[in-house]
């Protein structure tokens, strides 16, 4: 079993701020920023948030976070969701990329 590598949450959020500007431009964003929310127990999520369209998405993978709160990625899957009142989750999405070309 391959053992899980625990980052600090910086080294993370500097990965994901690198190619901002890549997907501005490659995929029609309007505005972009990182998303970050502590979910229960031991789960962080850690993304994108998103606008196109005047829609707001959050773009974001689970993470599992240790005693120290350094974070390893829990799986490799990016979820979409809106701030849509009755907007829906997306999940399955095996890269970012794939998340992005999603958003209408």
């Amino acid at each position: 079993m391959k053992r899980m590598e625990y980052l600090n949450r910086e080294e993370i959020i500097n990965g994901l701020q690198q190619p901002l500007q890549t997907y501005i431009n490659k995929y029609g964003i309007d505005d972009i920023g990182i998303f970050e929310e502590e979910g229960q127990d031991d789960r962080y999520y850690i993304g994108y948030t998103a606008s196109k369209g005047g829609k707001t998405y959050h773009i974001h993978a689970p993470y599992k976070k240790n005693q120290d709160g350094r974070l390893a990625p829990a799986k490799n899957e990016w979820t979409v969701e809106t701030d849509e009142p009755n907007g829906e989750e997306r999940h399955g999405y095996h890269d970012v990329e794939s998340a992005f070309r999603e958003l209408q």
